[in-house]
């Protein structure tokens, strides 16, 4: 027999279990270790209640309703703080594309003193109606941020563009 002594070998801790993820939150953990915060968040968009998360409202498109009656369809859409001028409408016989653009420019001088800010918003939503609609004979309103559109109900018609009264 051999006089080899043998050391204690030291006990190992079982191995934690590790939840298993998907290469996109691997990579998304391995951003987030080296760049700590929200680092696909683009400035001023904070992402912590991400399920409720909604865009600036400079950014959002107008809520609408849609409104089926029997000779007629009602398309009612809000747009605070636009000009009827800043709103443009398009019309098919089965969708109403709503537009607006707004463009604004603050001026501040006093002394040497010069502050200037320009900001500039865009939207474009389509909204597919229920049956076909008379383009002809449609027409819109606005007043006080609410746009309405009245389109009476027809056999196929070809687009055109809709001023507002």
């Amino acid at each position: 027999m051999s006089n080899r002594k043998f050391k204690k070998v030291q006990e190992l801790e079982p191995a934690k279990s590790h939840q298993k993820l998907s290469p996109f939150s691997e990579i998304e953990q391995l951003f987030e270790n080296f760049f700590p915060g929200h680092w696909m968040t683009p400035r001023g968009l904070e992402l912590t209640n991400w399920p409720n998360f909604q865009l600036p409202s400079s950014m959002q498109s107008p809520k609408v309703d849609v409104i089926n009656r029997d000779n007629e369809v009602i398309v009612r859409a809000e747009m605070p703080g636009f000009n009827k001028d800043e709103i443009k409408l398009s019309l098919t016989e089965n969708s109403v594309t709503i537009s607006g653009e707004r463009k604004t420019e603050e001026k501040e001088e006093e002394g040497e003193y010069h502050r200037c800010e320009i900001s500039q918003s865009s939207f474009s939503r389509t909204v597919g109606l229920p049956s076909y609609v008379d383009s002809q004979a449609s027409k819109a309103k606005f007043k006080d941020g609410m746009l309405e559109l009245t389109l009476p109900k027809t056999e196929k018609t070809k687009r055109i563009d809709l001023k507002i009264d």
